[in-house]
């Protein structure tokens, strides 16, 4: 291969192999942009399944060997864990290389990282917005990524190059990629992902421990319940690192969203039928326009 055919990702690490890092690693495997991927993890089994299944060339159970000459790591591990994973590889990060994440919280995770790069190395936090509730290798697929948005979060300290290089990853594996402050990303995601996960949680719990005529009443639920709820099935432990990082932003829509519900409460105890349909109204045509 000669240099003008050289892959635009030379050798890429994917540290946590699951839905996220390997759906990268197949799409960009597809569109010939990378020339060796590098899986790292804990589970030896799943890193193991990724090379049988053509995601990974090869994987190592310690990160700090996995990294090494490698220029793009892509770090998709729960976000509470994403700055230690950052600190442990950082002293074994080649010259230029550039370390990116696909946490949904982005301004506790940008403000430790970039902290953590030696001179020489980048971060540019990223977050793919897309996924399903199944997770691990087996779970990935090229097209995960196709027609969805990626937000890239660059700040005044996030180098230009770098930034160009991750935005073209990220439109290599088909997504459009607006660019956002970390600040405001978190709030944009706090109300459009984090909030609609932590109602459907708490309502599979309502519902759940709701016995006043006894039995299991999850046992009759059907398709709008599940098709509702289908978010909480989602990893616990990813679901609860983003509710310790993005606490403000989550607490400030929960409490936003109790004021609807205690508006349509008020609406159904009084009875009121022109308000009631005016507010399911409002809500369909909303609904319906962002299909």
């Amino acid at each position: 291969m000669s240099a003008a055919e050289q892959p635009l990702i030379k050798r890429m690490a994917v540290i946590g192999v699951g839905l996220i890092g390997g759906s990268l690693a197949r799409v960009l495997r597809e569109k010939g942009a990378v020339g060796e991927v590098v899986g790292i993890g804990r589970g030896e089994a799943n890193l193991r399944r990724g090379v049988e299944l053509g995601v990974l060339d090869r994987y190592s159970l310690d990160a700090k060997e996995g990294v090494q000459g490698a220029d793009l790591v892509f770090i998709a591990t729960p976000v509470c864990s994403i700055p230690g994973v950052v600190a442990e590889i950082a002293p074994f990060l080649a010259p230029g290389a550039i370390v990116t994440d696909g946490g949904s919280v982005k301004e506790y995770v940008v403000e430790a990282c970039e902290q953590l790069m030696p001179e020489g190395t980048f971060f540019v936090g990223g977050h793919p917005i897309a996924g399903t509730e199944h997770s691990g290798v087996e779970a990935s697929f090229a097209t995960l990524y196709q027609g969805k948005r990626c937000i890239v979060t660059p700040t005044p300290r996030t180098d230009p190059a770098a930034l160009a290089k991750v935005v073209e990853v990220w439109k290599l594996a088909g997504s459009t990629v607006p660019l956002m402050d970390p600040v405001q990303h978190d709030r944009v995601v706090g109300a459009i992902s984090h909030l609609p996960h932590m109602v459907a949680y708490s309502l599979v719990n309502a519902v759940d421990g709701y016995d006043r005529f006894g039995g299991e009443l999850l046992s009759f639920t059907a398709g709008g319940f599940r098709d509702f709820t289908r978010i909480a099935s989602s990893d616990p432990v990813m679901w609860r690192d983003i509710a310790l990082t993005n606490r403000d932003a989550i607490l400030e829509t929960m409490d936003f969203f109790a004021g609807y519900l205690a508006k349509l409460r008020s609406m159904v105890e009084a009875g009121d039928a022109a308000a009631l349909e005016s507010f399911f109204l409002n809500s369909k045509q909303k609904r319906d326009a962002i299909l």
